[in-house]
């Protein structure tokens, strides 16, 4: 239950930092400062708990050997970031964090089921299916009811 509530933490992260760089958007007048000035601090906080705990740095063979989908995650966030600085004032915090919590379970439930980017296989089960259904059905629920 720990597990659950911490993700259920970092969501409402997300949602706020949904709505934080939607006004930073609005204060610069340009989604892509927003986007710029928002992943500096992410990159000033990552270098910062990089100095106070030290890990060691990993081997080339390491980094070399990594599969190429292990280098998407920082773009990836950056279009995150962008996203919600630009539809977080057009949909809304709620519809916005909704439709992208229905993009996460529709997208896990393709990569579990295939196996994708070295996860475990876990198929869709009709259960499974539902749950997503149920999902999308909450983003238009909370989006135009």
């Amino acid at each position: 239950m720990l597990w659950i509530l911490l993700a259920a933490a970092a969501g409402a992260c997300i949602a706020v930092q949904a709505a934080a760089n939607a006004s930073l958007r609005g204060n610069l007048s340009d989604v892509r400062y927003a986007t710029f000035f928002s992943i500096c601090g992410t990159i000033i906080t990552a270098a910062a708990v990089m100095l106070v705990i030290r890990p060691p740095f990993p081997s080339a063979a390491a980094i070399r050997s990594a599969p190429w989908w292990n280098w998407i995650g920082g773009p990836l966030g950056a279009l995150i970031v962008l996203s919600g600085a630009f539809l977080t004032p057009k949909l809304g915090s709620a519809a916005f964090i909704a439709a992208v919590v229905a993009g996460q379970v529709v997208c896990s439930l393709l990569l579990d089921h295939f196996g994708w980017m070295d996860l475990a296989r876990l198929e869709i089960t009709p259960g499974r299916a539902f749950g997503a259904v149920l999902v999308v059905c909450g983003v238009l629920a909370v989006r135009y009811l």
